[in-house]
């Protein structure tokens, strides 16, 4: 057996369990919080706040935030478009996930690499509570697989690309 068949049962092994914990009390209403709140809009509404505020280094910020985006959207929108690695719903038959994918491919997890770079960005920047920062982070990669719409291993992808092209570019933009 081959090494990618290897990690493809046991991601999706984890999966059902997950997915299976997530019938638990107010765990999927929380995840679908969770969820949308990785749909995007704190990467407009913190800049705009910190603009208000008005907070220092919100141009270094803001540099990083918008040059680390196209780059990880545009690695993500290729990645998903050439690896196609389908939805948990479209492999296994008589699966239903909670909510409906914004596209057809799983691989990698937008909702993780968006969560993590976002995190990223405001630690590199700011510092101050990263332990929260990648806590919530991960917590929409989460929501993501309890909701039946990724396996782990897109989210784990998402998150190391959202967290790796964020540092590149703060370094290849001086920003530390």
């Amino acid at each position: 057996m081959d090494i990618l068949t290897v990690l493809q049962q046991v991601d999706h092994r984890l999966f059902h369990r997950l997915f299976q914990q997530g019938e638990r009390g107010m765990i999927r209403p929380l995840a679908k919080a969770l969820s949308r709140s990785g749909d995007g809009y704190l990467h407009m509404l913190i800049p705009a706040l910190l603009w208000l505020l008005p907070a220092q280094h919100i141009g270094e910020f803001c540099a990083l935030l918008l040059v680390a985006l196209t780059i990880e959207r545009s690695l993500y929108w290729i990645l998903k478009n050439s690896l196609k690695r389908r939805r948990p719903q479209a492999l296994m038959p008589n699966f239903r996930s909670l909510i409906t994918a914004s596209d057809q491919f799983s691989f990698p997890s937008g909702h993780s690499s968006g969560a993590f770079l976002l995190a990223t960005a405001l630690g590199v920047v700011y510092g101050g509570p990263l332990v929260a920062m990648f806590l919530w982070a991960s917590l929409v990669a989460l929501s993501r697989v309890v909701l039946g719409v990724h396996f782990p291993g897109d989210t784990v992808a998402g998150a190391v690309m959202g967290t790796s092209i964020t540092l590149l570019t703060a370094s290849l933009l001086g920003i530390s």
